[in-house]
């Protein structure tokens, strides 16, 4: 089973969703903004994929962040609080597969793990 987490109104999340949609690929939907983000799963996905790669600082949300809860974005136990509190500057689509973990679009990789 597919797990796809995000927010529906993210561009790439919407992109994740149509394709996922094109390839016959059922999944669910998970919304930090209505489901919050799992603690536990953060974890796993920060060991899995490293902070650097599950933290979104791209994003208008880091940014705005403090210099403070910057700090603690770049520290693997802190982060996952701020994670929990501001889902925004998680890197979005994560999808849990039963082969791991996907972070971000990007569809030749997507190819290779889903099909």
């Amino acid at each position: 089973m597919i797990h796809l987490f995000g927010i529906p109104n993210c561009d790439t999340v919407k992109k994740a969703r149509v394709w996922l949609d094109a390839h016959g690929q059922s999944y669910t939907f998970h919304d930090y903004k209505k489901e919050g983000a799992d603690p536990d799963r953060l974890v796993f996905w920060i060991a899995a994929a490293g902070l650097n790669v599950v933290v979104n600082r791209k994003g208008t949300t880091y940014r705005a962040l403090s210099d403070a809860d910057k700090a603690l974005a770049a520290d693997s136990h802190a982060a996952v609080a701020l994670l929990v509190q501001q889902p925004s500057i998680i890197k979005r689509p994560i999808v849990e597969y039963p082969g791991g973990i996907l972070v971000g679009f990007k569809e030749d990789e997507w190819s290779a793990a889903l099909l």
